[in-house]
């Protein structure tokens, strides 16, 4: 589950983002000073439109990966307009089940994607409009739950605590009942800072958590862990409490073109990650949720940790030479 929204994407200046108060690689929900923005880029700059949502790119990586359509299934709320349309048929060309509520009160929601330093920063900005409109009614549907009963895994983002925390506590009660995983992102650190009692309440039920060195400081410090030592964090982070007690919680957190972080029962352990040239960086928008779908592809059928982080790197790896989360050909791993 997570928030479905069309990414515009372009390439501005740093004073642009300066114009509206926003920094190179960060997320913010956006806020009434933002809602100009949108309209203003189409205007100013060659905008290019995929759909979008960080949770639905990692479907869309996942299943591009895999090659089979059907694997992931998919829940959020669109607006009953043209851009639910572009969004929808982009998602299900890869793959992705797409099984979204559909909400008239409000238009799709959009991300604009800003690109800056030629494709090796982003900032984006959400505004969530029909996405925040997803209801735990959704779930009460007989044939959406059905979807929820007969998947293994779930994987919602950390940006969805935002709109239905009600319904990522029904899947994940099921996910523990029912010893399936429930694997969730940290997203952004917004979500730590201003979120932390939803996140709280879910935390016990998460098998899985995902998330990038600056969502982990934040983490830290809405947690009072002390420290902005990473590896630090994700230890102290899997020995949280935990619901379900067949498995410890597996952490993993990426540090960009540093080693990327994974505790497993206690553990940690350090990934490295193969570097590509800094010219061969188009766009770094998506790279954290490819890394998860190329992950995902592969945990689903039980490869061990060495593959699954090779395939989660070689997903990230290969969208940020791409304009946003985009497949120009068929994956060669």
């Amino acid at each position: 589950m997570g928030n479905p929204l069309l990414d515009m994407s372009a390439n501005v200046d740093t004073g642009y983002l300066s114009k509206y108060g926003l920094e190179a690689n960060n997320a913010v929900l956006a806020e009434d000073k933002h809602l100009p923005m949108y309209k203003e880029m189409e205007e100013k700059f060659k905008v290019d439109y995929v759909a979008g949502g960080a949770t639905l790119n990692t479907m869309r990586v996942g299943q591009w990966i895999l090659q089979k359509a059907n694997v992931f299934s998919y829940f959020g709320s669109v607006g009953a307009d043209s851009r639910a349309k572009t969004l929808i048929d982009n998602a299900q060309e890869t793959g992705v089940n797409m099984k979204c509520q559909v909400n008239g009160q409000h238009p799709t929601g959009t991300c604009a994607c800003l690109i800056t330093s030629d494709g090796k920063n982003r900032s984006l900005v959400a505004n969530l409009a029909a996405a925040n409109d997803f209801t735990k009614g959704h779930l009460e549907d007989k044939d959406m739950w059905k979807i929820v009963e007969e998947a293994d895994y779930y994987y919602i983002g950390g940006f969805f605590l935002t709109v239905s925390p009600e319904s990522i506590l029904e899947v994940a009660k099921h996910a523990s009942e029912h010893n399936k995983y429930l694997m969730m992102n940290l997203s952004a650190p917004f979500i730590s800072q201003f979120f932390s009692e939803p996140m709280v309440k879910c935390l016990p039920y998460i098998d899985i958590l995902f998330g990038n060195e600056t969502e982990a400081v934040a983490f830290s410090k809405q947690q009072n862990f002390n420290t902005e030592d990473v590896k630090t964090i994700a230890l102290k982070a899997a020995a949280l409490e935990k619901t379900n007690k067949n498995r410890n919680r597996m952490i993993i957190f990426t540090q960009g073109c540093d080693p990327t972080i994974v505790v497993v029962d206690g553990v940690a352990t350090e990934y490295p990650v193969d570097l590509i040239k800094a010219e061969d960086i188009v766009d770094t928008n998506g790279a954290g949720d490819s890394f998860v779908g190329g992950f995902l592809s592969q945990f689903i059928q039980g490869k061990d940790m060495s593959r699954c982080i090779e395939v989660a790197n070689y997903a990230a790896r290969y969208i940020i030479q791409q304009n946003g989360v985009a497949f120009n050909d068929k994956p060669q791993i």
